[in-house]
Parts: structure tokens; sequence; C-alpha cells
């Protein structure tokens, strides 16, 4: 028996869909074909493979990163896996983005960074060793 695929797709509850969007793209490198609705509150980001969802609330001010209520300030919001850690640690780094945890390889075998986002959300990418 051959083993299933699967992917997901994060939900990540945002003040500006528009603008979160827009650094998606600029700085993380993901793309966009559209937003939904009108005002836009609803888009799907997508880079290699993997889609993030941003969703725009009529109520501004409820995103919640996981790092703002883990008691110890380290939890993130999804992981990533891709293929080189050191490469696009240093992609980001030319782009500006907040790397909140330099590469480095840990104990649970994985190397790998953590950024945090426009709104505050923390990504962390990284590769098996």
């Amino acid at each position: 028996m051959s083993e299933q695929r699967w992917s997901l797709a994060p939900y990540f509850i945002v003040d500006d869909v528009v603008k979160t969007a827009h650094y998606y793209r600029d700085q993380l490198g993901f793309h966009f074909e559209r937003f939904w609705n009108d005002p836009p509150s609803f888009c799907m980001v997508k880079r290699n493979g993997i889609v993030i969802m941003l969703a725009q609330l009529d109520e501004s001010g409820v995103m919640r990163p996981n790092h703002v209520v883990d008691p110890e300030g380290g939890a993130w919001d999804t992981y990533i896996w891709i293929d080189d850690a050191d490469a696009l640690n240093a992609e980001f780094k030319a782009r500006g983005v907040k790397i909140v945890r330099d590469v480095c390889d840990q104990p649970y075998r994985c190397r790998d960074f953590e950024v945090e986002d426009c709104n505050g959300y923390r990504l962390c990418f990284g590769h098996a060793l």
C-alpha cells in the first residue's frame, strides 16, 4: 500500500488582508492570484506547493499569534519543511524579513529558523538533518 500525500493550509486572521498578502509576496516570496469579497477579506498566498490562508474579519485587533499566549513565548504558528534552511534564511535576510531566531541545528534533528510576519505570526522553516 502506498502512502497517501496530504497537505495543509494554516489559517491566519489578520487586520488587513491586502497589506498582509503584499507582505507575503514582497518579503517572503509568495504569490497570490486574487482577493475574495468586496472589500477584500480573504486571500491565499502560495509558494512551492504550500498555501497560507489569510482572513480579515469585520472586527480588527483579534489576531492572536501563538507566541503571544505561550507562557514561554516560543510557539510557532506554522512549521514549514523546506529543502535548504540556509539558502532560504539568506534570501529572507536579503529581503529584510524579521528573523526571530537564526538558522541552527535542533535536538529534534532539524535545521531551521524562525521569522515573524507583519502581524506577529511566527513561521519556522526547516529541513530534516
